[in-house]
């Protein structure tokens, strides 16, 4: 397609992103990201619009509907500008880059993402979605590209002036200097702070809208273990349980909603986001390890019912997302009016769902542009499931498979509607998230099945997503695999290796882990001040190589390779790595120190490195039904500052990893359990409860 008359010349055909395929017939001429629309803007002296979002946004839905695909609004677009189009998932470095430009330019950011490139790539404006038409004094793309248009040919001085603002800007704002290292203090600043957000009515943080960001959960959770502190555990428990019970749950398919737009978690943002599944999983797990809380355990296995049933590829990857729309309107596939309910169950039945899930004739569901009652609703709970019970004159048990039996009758009646989108590339980052999260979820639950999910994830991203280098990849959609990969990749696998070790005990995962890591120092490490770079070396460079350590939506790459390091440094007796996971925290300690609440996984760090964290090696044959007594001890147990290491006599791959294990053998040919602590340990013992005790002194 050289073509140089400009009708319709959409480039994106040929793209495998499902979000660049949802635009592939647009009037607008839309070229995907790379050297052809640059050359293209360079010759015709045009500034680009690079227009960023994902297959199953929401409001990229509907700019999309109004102004890509208007005729008119498209020529406009055609005649002033190169139109690029990009996935964020698939390139979270061109993300990351011009998200940061456009927070400093309007104060805020979000998705659609529009900014207005010089064919150098240098942005000199940005905005979230754009209106059709200008409306509430914001400008509409009619108004805006004769406006960005005019400037470009008139005034390109005041342009280039404000590009160069810019990127010193952004430069400096990834500049970070290191300081004294972080102690507990900032676990306590943190602490306070959640304690001040906190909603005591309807737990989470904030008012609306409220994201579980699981990675506080868990922070908070190492916190209440520290400090015997019950008030974190309360504010821990209380949110679990109000998430669980609200809309921001799908009630009747299992897995969550992105977050809630109300304060009572009620009324969601319909998308399901893979990486929301994955760190919900984990805290939920570790919410029942430490609260032994029968909910916690059942909304576990809800989720990985719903990522077994709808999010698993055949070849063992998990696909990254569910849309919000379907048929043009958002969350229309899961609410349901009461009158639907009684047309599909028993009249008993029927009741008795419409009671525990609080639907009403009239609907708790508002049109989002009118706020009208539209008869629908939201499944939701608002008593336990003891509550409800007890009022019914009924057993728990008995009252809890009933609605089991009724939710399971709604799932089938469902899968008849129309679906949302479901975006199908395999992202590498958010696999290894769920890998950690079902390997520790298996081994919490004793659950061999989520640990072989687990297992053939991992084995998916071997075949597909490990190159003959060693290095992987980021994204797979229908056999294709492209993009290097980011500090994500990375981190998060090595994060998923490791869960995937300490749940099987099978040396093969540490051995990965051990090789990835080495890779990724090599790569994103910088000598210099430390910290990892979000892409390696080799990558296209944009304003210059960024560090991301903000815990937003999904943990950082820095934050989970911090404790990565932490943890490998441990188990394989590396101090070079300990060493790199302080320099780290030396160098983000003043970000942290500004906002902590912003770093709850980077925190959890700090957490390990104040001291009481123990390396476990337990000595005996795999398959000894003497060893799993001590296996099974440690598994449901929460022991955040531990790490495990098993010692097959049989298993010499493992001595080349960790070299000290000779001196950890059987001691009377039993099986036998050392527990160390800044690698000086206790006399050994062939008890798994002296073990347990050895551990919690």
């Amino acid at each position: 397609m050289t073509d140089s008359s400009d009708h319709n010349q959409n480039r994106l055909a040929d793209e495998s992103s499902p979000y660049l395929l949802q635009h592939a017939n647009n009037p607008v001429n839309w070229y995907p990201w790379g050297e052809e629309a640059f050359e293209k803007a360079k010759k015709e002296d045009k500034p680009i619009l690079v227009s960023i979002g994902y297959a199953t946004c929401h409001w990229c839905h509907v700019m999309a509907h109004e102004s890509f695909e208007d005729e008119q609004v498209a020529e406009l677009m055609n005649r002033a500008f190169v139109n690029i189009k990009v996935d964020r998932e698939e390139r979270p470095d061109i993300d990351n880059t011009y998200m940061l430009v456009c927070q400093m330019l309007t104060g805020s950011g979000g998705w659609p993402l529009n900014v207005f490139l010089t064919p150098d790539k240098k942005p000199f404006y940005a905005a979230t979605y754009i209106p059709k038409v200008g409306r509430q004094g914001r400008p509409g793309m009619r108004e805006l590209i004769p406006w960005i248009s005019k400037i470009w040919q008139n005034d390109r001085e005041k342009i280039l002036n404000s590009t160069n603002e810019i990127v010193t800007a952004f430069q400096k704002s990834n500049v970070f200097t290191p300081e004294d290292r972080l102690d507990s203090d900032i676990l306590d600043e943190a602490y306070h702070q959640y304690e001040q957000q906190f909603d005591e009515q309807h737990g989470g943080f904030g008012s609306s809208p409220k994201f579980p960001s699981p990675h506080n959960l868990m922070f908070l959770l190492r916190y209440a273990d520290r400090y015997k502190n019950s008030n974190a555990l309360e504010m821990v428990k209380k949110t679990l349980t109000q998430m669980r019970m609200g809309g921001v749950f799908d009630q009747v398919g299992g897995g969550f909603h992105r977050y809630s737009t109300d304060q009572q978690w009620l009324v969601p943002h319909f998308e399901k986001m893979l990486y929301d599944q994955a760190m919900l999983l984990m805290a939920y797990t570790e919410g029942w390890e430490v609260a032994g809380n029968d909910l916690f355990k059942q909304t576990a296995d809800e989720i990985c019912s719903y990522l077994t049933r709808k999010m698993q590829d055949e070849k063992g990857g998990f696909y990254s997302a569910e849309d919000a729309d379907s048929e043009g309107e958002e969350g229309k596939f899961y609410v349901w009016s009461t009158e639907e309910i009684r047309e599909i169950l028993p009249l008993a039945e029927a009741e008795l769902f419409i009671e525990a899930y609080n639907l009403t004739d009239d609907g708790n569901y508002h049109d989002e542009a009118t706020g009208r009652k539209t008869g629908k609703n939201i499944p939701h709970l608002q008593k336990s499931f003891k509550e409800l019970a007890r009022e019914r004159d009924m057993k728990p048990e008995n009252l809890k498979s009933a609605l089991a039996s009724i939710r399971e009758t709604l799932l089938d009646k469902r899968k008849k509607r129309i679906h949302p989108l479901l975006d199908d590339k395999i992202l590498t980052d958010w696999n290894g998230l769920i890998i950690a999260a079902l390997a520790k979820a298996g081994s919490v639950f004793n659950n061999q099945n989520y640990v072989t999910k687990a297992e053939q994830c991992w084995t998916f991203i071997e075949d597909k997503m490990l190159i003959e280098d060693g290095r992987l990849k980021h994204r797979y959609r229908n056999g294709d695999v492209a993009i290097d990969g980011h500090a994500d990749d990375y981190a998060f696998v090595i994060w998923g290796l490791l869960e995937l070790y300490e749940a099987t005990f099978k040396t093969k995962y540490l051995q990965q882990a051990v090789s990835l890591n080495e890779q990724f120092v090599d790569q994103f490490w910088d000598e210099e001040k430390g910290g990892f770079y979000f892409t390696d070396e080799s990558a296209e460079e944009l304003l210059g190589r960024k560090k991301e350590i903000y815990d937003g939506a999904m943990p950082s790459g820095n934050s989970v390779a911090m404790m990565n390091l932490l943890k490998l440094g441990r188990m394989t007796a590396n101090t070079e790595w300990e060493q790199m996971a302080d320099e780290s925290l030396k160098l983000f300690a003043k970000s942290i120190k500004k906002a902590p609440t912003s770093f709850g996984a980077a925190l959890q760090s700090v957490d390990f490195m104040e001291g009481d964290s123990r390396e476990v090696v337990i000595a005996g044959s795999q398959g000894d039904s003497d060893i799993e007594q001590f296996i099974r001890s440690l598994y449901g147990r929460f022991l955040p500052r531990s790490v495990f290491i098993f010692h097959d006599p049989e298993d010499n791959k493992i001595g080349d990893l960790v070299p000290y294990l000779s001196d950890f053998g059987m001691k009377d040919g039993k099986p036998t359990a050392y527990v160390c602590q800044n690698y000086a340990c206790e006399l050994p013992t062939n008890d798994p409860d002296k073990m347990i005790e050895l551990i919690e002194k």
